[in-house]
């Protein structure tokens, strides 16, 4: 306890007395005076540090490869570039936000090859931003410049983060905006001139709303923006002309997102997501009630593991935030929307997902990683500033909170967490933890991730806020290490297993890019949605030759073989003259058709 004498820390308080000592410490002095100089200068060339670790990393990234998901996308992304429609291989018209950011490359680009790599540089170019948006929210927490960059690069490393933007997914630009989101939503209700908060409710209501036009989960940011705005409104929290451009912006933004649907869904003869039909069923049917609950506590486990006990301070202290009066309503409304977006999209995504036999489906990671930046830079503003007793009483609810769940979870998934299938793409981040590429091991990954939260504690109470620089250089080399090891186990093998499906089967088949291809219903599912982006000028379709009439405009056609001991032709018999099979792959089950 500090003598009487001495002011108590708050951890929400200013905290440039308390953190002058640190300028002084293990960061370099040339550093210390070329962040506090030069802080853009500083943060360009950490962003263009940041850009190139991620190029390095998805260099051999040549086609997708998680299937039916990239490849649903690139489906998207073709028609907003302005070529012609394809099968969509997830069967349903899904958000087109991402699609439209990323098609310029297909506008640019002559090939599929080329087209995907330009798209890892886009995704890498705004995932990287990362980082000066998690130094602006430490300088908001209090931290000093010196020590905001250094955990900024800290959090612009982390696996959950970086993971995801080596593939063409959502997820490589989602937690940049949403936390540039809860930045805005901070800006608009903090102190300030009702221009700047009017800008900032401007800037979360439009966030929002592309929130919306990038995945479903959008729909829980807009929610939650919504009653955001006007609780505020309601009770005054903040100048009624700042509330209503957020609604503006909000209304802007969410009108923007149903414009895309719908003009997307017109180029395409599919159904539009009924994402919304899988979660009211997951979250009414009684039989589900349990299973919903469970993979809840299993998502929410896996974000705290993933961000090692970090995010598990983060949800403590939002959590005491609201339900103190003394913290400043910016802080508490905002720590309140962070955590409820945690649970509702946990909660969500465990109500929709269907059960597919996997051992994810009760640990799923990928849907509440977006907040793993947000969730991190505020439990690094925990461990900078609170004092000891509040510091070990979080860590120690932080720990407490990442047990129960473990339990919750072994104790209702019981077996199927040991005979369920595993997939390494899916649980990247436990499996670095417990060193274990082959099974979910619960205990070795949470044992692990307290182990780090503990010494990052033990540390800082040994040393003091002296450390602190210290502490923000390992975690920034550790969440670097660990990346470039999870993409060394996971993304580039897992990319390598499937070339066979992609570029592979592309080359095989004698398929150009400008071919019009149809796959029949029994060809591998994967290769099918892999041919979605590799048959580039070309279109394709999904038909059974045999029931179904092949388009006119189709030349190829891709078949699985018949029976053993049967020629390719046995499988369509019927098939008019100017079609015939011009090769064909026994180990790969398929021929090719040609039509002359």
């Amino acid at each position: 306890m500090p003598p009487a004498t001495t002011p108590r820390p708050s951890p929400l308080r200013p905290a440039t007395t308390r953190l002058a000592a640190v300028r002084s410490s293990a960061i370099p002095s040339a550093v210390m005076r070329s962040a506090a100089a030069r802080p853009g200068l500083v943060l360009l060339a950490g962003y263009l540090a940041e850009l190139l670790f991620r190029l390095v990393l998805v260099r051999h990234m040549s086609f997708p490869s998680v299937h039916p998901d990239e490849d649903s996308y690139l489906a998207l992304t073709r028609v907003l570039a302005g070529r012609p429609a394809t099968e969509i291989p997830v069967g349903v018209v899904i958000p087109g936000g991402y699609p439209l950011l990323i098609s310029p490359a297909l506008r640019l680009a002559d090939d599929p090859t080329t087209a995907y790599h330009l798209i890892m540089g886009i995704n890498a170019a705004v995932n990287a931003l990362a980082l000066p948006l998690a130094y602006v929210a430490l300088r908001r927490l209090g931290l000093g410049r010196a020590l905001a960059y250094v955990f900024g690069a800290a959090t612009a490393l982390l696996p959950p983060l970086v993971f995801y933007s080596q593939f063409v997914l959502t997820d490589a630009v989602l937690p940049v905006l949403i936390l540039a989101w809860l930045l805005c939503l901070h800006g608009w209700l903090a102190d300030g001139t009702l221009r700047r908060r009017a800008w900032h409710a401007l800037g979360a209501g439009g966030s929002a709303g592309y929130a919306m036009a990038v995945h479903d989960r959008g729909g829980v940011v807009v929610a939650l923006t919504a009653v955001a705005f006007l609780g505020v409104l309601l009770l005054r929290l903040a100048p009624w002309r700042a509330t209503a451009a957020g609604i503006a912006g909000l209304g802007l933004g969410v009108l923007g997102a149903r414009l895309l649907a719908s003009w997307l869904h017109a180029q395409f003869t599919v159904d539009n997501s009924d994402v919304g039909g899988y979660l009211w069923d997951g979250l009414t049917d009684p039989e589900a009630a349990g299973r919903t609950l469970t993979r809840t506590a299993g998502q929410l486990w896996y974000f705290t593991v993933s961000t090692w006990g970090i995010g598990g301070l983060a949800v403590v202290a939002c959590l005491v935030a609201v339900a103190r009066r003394r913290f400043p309503p910016a802080y508490r409304i905002t720590g309140g929307v962070l955590v409820a977006l945690l649970v509702g999209t946990a909660l969500a995504s465990a109500a929709a997902l269907p059960p597919g036999g996997r051992i994810d489906d009760w640990v799923y990671a990928r849907y509440t990683s977006y907040l793993v930046p947000a969730a991190f830079v505020t439990g690094v503003a925990v461990l900078a500033r609170c004092g000891r007793p509040a510091l070990g009483r979080a860590t120690a609810a932080a720990a407490g909170l990442t047990l129960l769940l473990a339990e919750t979870v072994v104790r209702s998934a019981g077996s199927q967490l040991r005979t369920g299938l595993f997939i390494p793409w899916c649980m990247p981040d436990v499996s670095f933890l417990a060193a274990d590429w082959g099974r979910l091991s619960m205990l070795r990954s949470t044992a692990a991730a307290l182990v780090l939260l503990g010494a990052v504690v033990l540390v800082r109470t040994s040393g003091g806020r002296r450390v602190l620089p210290a502490i923000g250089l390992s975690l920034a080399m550790f969440a670097a290490f660990a990346t470039a090891t999870i993409t060394t186990q996971v993304a580039q093998p897992h990319a390598k297993w499937r070339a066979g499906l992609a570029t592979g089967f592309t080359r095989a088949a004698g398929i150009g890019g400008g071919d019009n291809v149809v796959f029949a219903w029994d060809i591998d599912w994967a290769l099918r949605a892999a041919q979605a982006f590799e048959v580039y000028r070309g279109r394709i379709w999904y038909r059974d030759p045999r029931w179904q009439p092949v388009p006119a405009e189709a030349n190829v056609l891709v078949t699985p073989l018949p029976g053993a001991g049967q020629p390719p032709e046995a499988y369509w018999p019927d098939h008019p003259a100017d079609w015939s099979v011009e090769r064909a792959d026994a180990g790969q089950n398929w021929a090719v058709w040609r039509r002359h």
